[in-house]
């Protein structure tokens, strides 16, 4: 690595109540989480940190969104489950796979729940003195 060199850094993860739910360990535990979250409005909650020692930045910011799941019976979560979709994804989801069909309705930026909120990243970066021109560079 060098000091010269941005580091972006993100993560996201789905919490209901209090309680984190981050990639399930297993069949059983995909299970849980979607048994717990269905019919539920939970946050999915990314964030973010981009770093460059040599030019001491550092731009970090959080974004929740909201996520209401439909009513989930046990045959649409184990054909969910048997996509093998659900193992690497925070709260057993990937709502820009099959797990769209999980979803009832969303408030807020779909990236994020994606995964990555690129126009609230952006939005900092212009704040910060960046161009969209001059992302490639960076």
């Amino acid at each position: 690595e060098n000091i010269n060199d941005f580091v972006l850094a993100a993560d996201t993860v789905v919490e209901l109540e209090g309680k984190i739910f981050g990639k399930p360990k297993n069949r059983e535990e995909a299970i849980t989480f979607l048994k717990i979250l269905s019919g539920k409005t939970h946050k999915v909650i990314t964030a973010y940190v981009l770093k460059n020692i040599s030019k001491n930045v550092v731009i970090k910011d959080v974004v929740v969104s909201k996520v209401k799941f439909f009513d989930l019976d046990d045959e649409t979560i184990n054909w969910y489950l048997d996509t093998n979709e659900p193992f690497d994804k925070a709260g057993a989801y990937g709502i820009q796979g099959q797990g769209r069909a999980l979803v009832e309705k969303i408030e807020g930026d779909y990236f994020a729940i994606m995964g990555f909120p690129i126009s609230n990243f952006l939005k900092n970066l212009r704040k910060n003195g960046y161009k969209i021109s001059q992302i490639d560079r960076i």
